[in-house]
């Protein structure tokens, strides 16, 4: 068993088998997995907001679903990646919370979720499997040796897509 690897809000690592990378605590926040099997090489990115095209000062362009796969997906090919056998899997999106309906905040986890869906569909990359949506948080870790993203929540059984 390797290292486990740290990714924290807007952020991404990349890591070779046997480590493994994780992020805590996904509430509309999406985590996605990228993941060359062939060479065993994975990466994770954790976007809070749908579109970099919502801000101005978008400083931190892995905040984003759009602009942050994009990194990743760079970042993965500079790492040995090969951008044909790159397969994703997806985590997160929740409703956390009851807003109103006029809040600018509803519905971001659903919303999240969808503009990583096109945002991938877009580059070509089949998501493999999803655990999205619902109302809990999410703790996720990706092992690039077999595939596994271990989903866990508090008070749910853990699941492995």
């Amino acid at each position: 068993m390797g290292a486990v690897i740290k990714v924290g809000m807007a952020d991404y690592k990349i890591c070779r088998s046997p480590d493994a990378v994780t992020t805590l605590g996904l509430g509309s926040c999406v985590g996605i997995a990228l993941w060359d099997r062939e060479k065993k090489i994975g990466g994770l990115v954790h976007i809070m907001l749908p579109s970099s095209m919502s801000l101005k000062q978008n400083s931190n362009p892995l905040k984003f679903a759009d602009t942050g796969i994009d990194e990743l997906v760079k970042q993965m090919v500079l790492a040995g990646a090969s951008k044909n056998n790159l397969v994703a899997k997806i985590a997160g999106g929740s409703q956390m919370f009851n807003f109103q309906q006029s809040s600018a905040t509803s519905g971001i986890g659903e919303r999240n979720v969808e503009s990583s869906k096109e945002k991938l569909n877009m580059l070509r990359i089949p998501i493999l499997a999803s655990d999205t949506g619902e109302n809990y948080g999410r703790t996720v870790t990706f092992y690039p040796e077999n595939g596994d993203f271990v989903i866990r929540a508090v008070g749910k059984p853990e699941k492995v897509i």
